[in-house]
């Protein structure tokens, strides 16, 4: 209730991570990233890129390879990678358990609900489709409508002005450090999901942290999204 949490302002929307939030991705965007580097020829490990995951492209591939992503080789590995996505992993992802009903829930409570991802729009399609978001969702935002990927505050910012809220009425829903430090950026608080395969010290400086969605849906009553 909002009793419980002094420092909230009554809620107008919930911007949403997609992969290893809504939809079971991580690994899976872990993988083919790897792949891309081992075809293009760059060493890296499943460990070191599975730590980058909730960041976008123009991040990731610069922290393993040095190379900058708008270059032509960086564009390559980048082209690479969706492609082995699309083929290999796409096709065999899932939501987690109880997606849809926690977004309908949040939808019921009278909040917009915002997509903002560090995927890139052509992804964010066939990804919420698998949680049936579309019908609930009233905008979204990708690392196509930002300059800087997470943990930079751009996609955060974006979803705000399409939301047309300010930053303390609105709460971020995600699974990685990276949400919660680009939203803290954006000046908007945020909500963990250990789901994503991030440590609670990673995910401190989140307002609340739960296990999951379905975590979340159970314990909603006593959440932060019940200051609307």
């Amino acid at each position: 209730m909002l009793s419980e949490w002094p420092n909230m302002k009554p809620l107008k929307a919930v911007l949403l991570d997609v992969d290893g939030t809504l939809i079971d991705s991580n690994d899976a965007h872990a993988q083919a990233w790897l792949e891309a580097f081992e075809r293009c020829g760059y060493r890296t490990t499943f460990e070191q890129v599975r730590e980058l995951i909730g960041k976008g492209g123009d991040k990731l591939i610069p922290e393993v390879t040095r190379l900058p992503a708008d270059s032509e080789e960086g564009k390559r590995v980048s082209k690479e990678r969706s492609v082995i996505f699309d083929r290999s992993y796409l096709p065999q992802l899932r939501a987690f358990p109880q997606a849809e009903a926690l977004l309908q829930r949040l939808h019921d409570s009278g909040l917009q609900l915002v997509v903002a991802s560090s995927a890139k729009s052509a992804e964010l399609r066939p990804l919420l489709d698998l949680c049936n978001a579309w019908p609930l969702v009233s905008h979204q935002t990708s690392s196509d409508d930002a300059a800087h990927s997470k943990p930079d505050p751009d996609i955060i910012q974006v979803a705000l002005r399409k939301a047309q809220c300010a930053p303390s009425e609105a709460l971020m829903l995600g699974d990685t450090p990276y949400d919660v430090e680009a939203a803290a950026k954006a000046g908007v608080r945020a909500v963990a999901l250990r789901s994503g395969g991030h440590p609670d010290a990673a995910l401190s400086r989140a307002v609340a942290i739960y296990d999951d969605v379905a975590d979340l849906l159970a314990c909603f009553d006593s959440s932060p999204f019940m200051s609307v």
